[in-house]
This record gives structure tokens, sequence and C-alpha cells, in this order.
């Protein structure tokens, strides 16, 4: 039996050879439908992993206090003319919540950071001394600033690793003075690194100064949301507490609508599942489309194989081969094209995937690589049947006659 199937798979090799042409445009749209649905399938693993650092950054046990839906489909004069979130809102919450944690304000603006010749365009946040409660996100070196600095509106500031990398190398900022919009700042911190956020940006390039800095030299008004960190085991009675909290403090009826928005990561999850099976879909219809074109066309080659070969067929079977033999040989020569192609296609993903890795996390899965051969295989075994049984039916007589 292995001995056959061995002789089965040298006669294919060599009638896949015999035509390399005809082989490797019939391979072609098996190769396409094999690209795809590795390439989907590494897109979605790099997604995924990225997807969850992200989140981890933000944070599922933090409730993000605004006047805006991270997604949502209200009119924009409707949110727009919500009131703003007011710096005093975090001891108002402190007070009467059972479930804040930490509460950090945060302002957010972009702003021209500099140092000796060097100079960047990022965003600066203002914010207390709870906001490293609120984040995942440890300091690398040096410390993070006190709430005596806070209260006194010291110039200080925390910067990410990547103003340390553009500014410093590999030199320590901790002492050194750096211009926010002209003006001096001491570093007294460095975050660690943590990568770009859902693999679009990055989230390293940025200064943390304190609250009472930031309001003074830089705006009392602006963009602002409350960071608020309740127990993970608590989380749906931390949501529900810090909603009747803000309607409290904003003196809402019980008959009016929130004029705040509180958002988790959940938004993005909802968001991100959407784009997974759009991205899935998309690269599933692709991956079909393109097999079954790539089956048919095997299918056609494979009946011209036939017919060119009936003399062959007859010979063989004169001899003594089976009807099993000889369909054993032509469905090898089918499954053995797609088993190139499918090779084809797995190394071209690879090679995709190892550049596209540097504009956006992607790493294609061992196990994918795996089901993307076996579908390899079942389209061969599929679009070569029909055409391998037909072989094996031949009169040999009637085939010995054959021109």
């Amino acid at each position: 039996m292995i001995l056959l199937f061995v002789e089965n798979f040298k006669i294919s090799l060599s009638a896949v050879f015999a035509n390399k042409t005809r082989s490797i445009l019939t391979a072609l749209g098996i190769i396409i439908g094999i690209l795809s649905v590795t390439l989907m399938g590494t897109l979605i693993s790099g997604l995924d992993k990225s997807f969850e650092s992200s989140m981890s950054w933000l944070g599922k046990d933090i409730l993000y206090v605004s006047r805006y839906e991270w997604f949502s489909d209200m009119e924009w004069w409707e949110v727009r003319n919500r009131p703003r979130m007011l710096p005093e809102y975090v001891n108002k919450i402190k007070e009467k919540s059972q479930y804040a944690l930490a509460v950090a304000p945060v302002m957010q603006r972009g702003a021209s950071l500099s140092f000796e010749d060097k100079s960047t365009r990022t965003e600066i946040f203002g914010t207390n001394e709870e906001y490293m409660e609120t984040i995942s996100t440890n300091i690398a070196t040096g410390r993070f600033f006190t709430k005596n600095e806070d209260r006194s509106g010291s110039r200080v500031t925390v910067i990410g690793e990547g103003i340390r990398e553009a500014f410093f190398g590999d030199k320590d900022p901790v002492g050194k003075y750096i211009k926010i919009d002209d003006i001096k700042f001491r570093v007294i911190g460095v975050l660690e690194k943590q990568g770009k956020f859902l693999g679009l940006f990055s989230v390293d390039k940025q200064a943390i100064l304190p609250f009472g800095a930031y309001k003074r030299i830089f705006s009392k008004r602006g963009w602002m949301r409350l960071s608020v960190k309740v127990p993970d085991d608590k989380l749906e009675d931390g949501l529900d507490e810090i909603i009747s909290v803000m309607r409290h403090i904003r003196g809402l009826k019980p008959n009016e609508k929130n004029d705040f928005a509180i958002n988790q990561t959940k938004a993005f999850e909802k968001q991100y599942k959407a784009l997974k099976i759009a991205i899935g879909g998309t690269g599933i219809f692709i991956t079909l489309l393109s097999l079954v074109v790539g089956g048919i066309g095997i299918m056609n080659i494979m009946f011209v194989s036939v017919k060119e070969r009936t003399r062959e067929i007859g010979v063989r079977k004169a001899i003594g081969a089976t009807k099993g033999m000889i369909m054993g040989q032509f469905l090898m020569e089918a499954v053995t094209i797609c088993l190139f192609a499918g090779s084809v296609g797995i190394l071209l993903a690879y090679i995709f995937s190892f550049f596209i890795n540097k504009f956006f996390p992607s790493e294609l899965p061992i196990f994918l690589s795996l089901v993307a051969m076996f579908m390899s295989i079942v389209v061969g075994v599929i679009s070569g049947f029909i055409p391998s049984y037909r072989a094996s039916k031949l009169d040999p007589i009637d085939s010995l006659r054959y021109e």
C-alpha cells in the first residue's frame, strides 16, 4: 500500500513538472485562496493581541466620565450642548461614592516639546496624583508627582518612553529640563514602554503634568474627562453608583436624560467584534470564491489530462492496474497541485506578514497554516474525484485504440 502511494506520488510529480506552466496557472486560484485565508487569520491574530494589550492599558475596571460617548449615533449638536466636566467633580465623587478607589481628572491638548535642538509635537495631559492608579503602566525611571506638587502647580513632568528616546537616547532624563510650549518643566519620571494603541498610534509620546500647573499655564477650559477606578468584581455596581452620583452632581431630575457619558472598554469590545466579523466575512468570501474557481480550474485540467493520457491508462490496465490504482494516480495528481499551491500561498503569507508587521502587528499562527494545507488537500480531493473516477472507468481495449 505504501509502495503504491509512493509510486502514485512519483507519477503525479512527473505529470505536474511535465506541464509546469499549465500546473502553475491551474494552481493560481488555490494560491490566492490560501493567501487570502492566511492573511485574514494573520491580521485577526495581530488585532487580537493588539486589542488585548490596548484594553489592558485602558483598564477594564476604569470608568471614563465625559461629555462624549466613544461610539454614539447621537446628533453632534446635542452632545456639544452638554455641560463640561469640572475639576470639582473629583472631590464630589470621592465624597459620595463608596466604590471609587481613585478619581483622576484628565485634561488633554496638543503641545510642542523641545530639548536643546530637538523638538516634537505631541499630546500633554494634566491630571492629579491618583492618575497612575487608573492606568496599567508603571514608572520605569524616577517617580510620579506628589499631591503637594499638584496643589502648588510645580513645573514638573513625567514623559513617555518615546519622548525619552527622541530627546535623550540612552541617557537618564530625570532631573533634566524640557520645554513645553517654550515653558521649562523638570523631568521627574519616565513611563514604561507601552507600544501602539490598537496597533495604530504610539502612546509613548506623551507628557503628563500636575493638574495645577496645567490649569494655570495652559488652559482652564477645554476637553476634560474623569477616570474613575472601581473594584474589578464590583464593576456593574460601581457603574450604577457613578451614574447616580453624576446625576446628583449635575442636578438632573428623574425624568431627565443623562447629560454625560460613562465609557468602558466594553464599547471598544463591541466595535472590535463587528470589525472582526467584517474582516473575517470578507476574507472567507474571497477565500471560498478563489478556492471554487481554483477547484474548477483543476477539475478542468484533470479532465484534459485524462483525455491526453487515455492510451497510458489502457496500457496500465492491460498489465494489471486496478480501477483503484488508476483513480488513486489521478487523484494524487490533483492533490499534488493543490499541495504545491497551498505551500506557495502560505510561503507568500509569511513573507507578507513579515513586512506588514513593521507597520501593523501581525503573526501567522502555525495552526492556521495547518488548516490552510488541509483545505488545499480537501480541494484537491473534491476537484480531482470526478476526473479520477472517469479515468478508472475507462475500458482498457477502447483506451488502447485511442489516438
